[in-house]
């Protein structure tokens, strides 16, 4: 069984006096139910599931529920004699958005404290907009991504004090030794072959074959693409969708990585506002990241960023890499410099940050150029420029060198993540090799005593 971060966070919660539904968001496949399932029931005596896209799809028992009363009678009638109290039973909703309504329901659920109960969702934000009421108070998001590169090293067999040996050293800027070093780069180079989708990790320590692997991701994504039919009735709309979805791989080869709207149906001077829909769907859905353009780097970042600027990533670096080299591995594990990678760099640290709880943004100015990432740095209350090299000029960097240099801005100090072993300071700019990306994590930085890095 994979070891998941999540796990620990629903414990926490159902052993907490919060009486607040939990309700558990990603894309398909990330293993929401998996985690879900297992906790339960370990946890309660009496533990029900109700699947509401095994039910769309069959006997639509639930679909047409409206009340409190009417969904406890359909329950009794599936669950028998596994309904307890609301210390001891748990009722699992999972794929709630299936049914829009069971959104408003959960307040009302809540309310009674007959059961204690948990929901999952993919695409949410779609389902919200047909809500009528949004149970605000009663509910807690938790977000849920793949694996990320650390529970990665987890299924690989790599130890808690090993964990917190790197840890240590990326604390306090230290290098590893050459052997560390390239067995952590090993890993990370598979991670990137792999990604973190539960399903295809399995695949992977299982049988190590790139064919098996390759196929599981690429029927996940024709599965992301037909997802777009199930919560978009316009057939045009539905076909934008899959349109933009499939642009975002190769978007990522051009130099900056951004969908362009005049290229999405060919047309000259189209502009971004005509595909609001589209892109919420990609990013309501979890099957993409989103980052946001910012000109005004100042924290907190979120109150200067362009909407109409915007770079997709996949969701999953293994899915991308699966597009890109098919079972051509050599590119990545060879690190071969006539192959560009960047766009790969850039997907897994985008995925490392949004697992981590970062929102998204990066640096755009004409004259100044692109940074890649942006994030905001409570600590300091100043906001934290990130770039990340996969070739050997990763000290070049004068976008970067621009925003550091502008005292206005108040930026003190940057990351460069490379494949360089070395950990070295120069001018507030910080190398660090990719696998430390790990541990830009608001939990741990919120955990820690020591600013965020310095």
């Amino acid at each position: 069984m994979l070891k998941r971060k999540i796990t620990k966070y629903l414990e926490q919660h159902f052993a907490s006096a919060s009486n607040k539904i939990l309700l558990v968001e990603g894309a398909r496949q990330v293993g929401k139910s998996y985690v879900i399932r297992e906790v339960g029931q370990r946890l309660f005596a009496n533990y029900v599931e109700l699947n509401f896209v095994t039910d769309n799809e069959g006997v639509q028992l639930f679909k047409n529920v409206h009340t409190v009363d009417e969904f406890y009678l359909r329950l009794s009638s599936v669950a028998g004699d596994r309904l307890g109290n609301y210390n001891d039973t748990l009722i699992f909703l999972d794929e709630i958005q299936c049914y829009p309504q069971y959104l408003t329901l959960l307040k009302f659920l809540r309310e009674e404290q007959k059961y204690r109960f948990i929901a999952s969702g993919s695409a949410l934000g779609m389902a919200l907009r047909h809500t009528t009421s949004i149970p605000v108070g009663s509910v807690i998001i938790k977000k849920m991504y793949p694996l990320d590169f650390e529970e990665f090293l987890w299924a690989n067999n790599y130890g808690e004090n090993a964990i917190s040996n790197l840890y240590s050293h990326f604390i306090n800027q230290q290098p590893l030794s050459e052997e560390q070093h390239e067995q952590l780069l090993e890993l990370f180079r598979r991670y990137l072959l792999v990604g973190g989708l539960p399903d295809v990790v399995n695949e992977y320590l299982a049988t190590h074959n790139i064919l098996n692997v390759r196929n599981l991701q690429n029927a996940i994504a024709a599965m992301y693409e037909a997802d777009a039919s199930q919560y978009e009735n316009n057939a045009s709309r539905r076909l934008l969708i899959r349109r933009i979805y499939a642009m975002i791989v190769s978007q990522m080869e051009n130099k900056k990585k951004r969908i362009v709207a005049k290229d999405i149906q060919d047309i000259k001077g189209d502009r971004f506002a005509r595909y609001v829909d589209e892109f919420e769907y990609l990013l309501s859905s979890a099957i993409s990241l989103g980052v946001n353009a910012i000109a005004n780097p100042r924290f907190p970042l979120s109150e200067s960023l362009q909407k109409n600027l915007l770079k997709l990533y996949l969701n999953d670096v293994g899915l991308l890499t699966a597009k890109l080299y098919h079972t051509n591995i050599q590119p990545i594990l060879q690190n071969e410099r006539s192959i560009n990678l960047g766009a790969v760099y850039e997907s897994v640290v985008a995925q490392e940050l949004s697992s981590h709880g970062y929102p998204l943004f990066y640096y755009d100015n004409r004259q100044k150029g692109e940074v890649d990432f942006m994030i905001d740095d409570y600590q300091t209350g100043s906001v934290l420029p990130i770039e990340v090299k996969s070739g050997r000029d990763y000290t070049i960097h004068s976008a970067l060198n621009a925003l550091l240099n502008n005292k206005d801005y108040g930026i003190h100090k940057a990351i460069v993540f490379s494949n360089e072993r070395q950990v070295k300071k120069d001018d507030g700019v910080v190398y660090m090799p990719v696998y430390y990306v790990m541990f830009l994590d608001q939990e741990r930085q919120k955990n820690t005593s020591q600013e965020l890095l310095f």
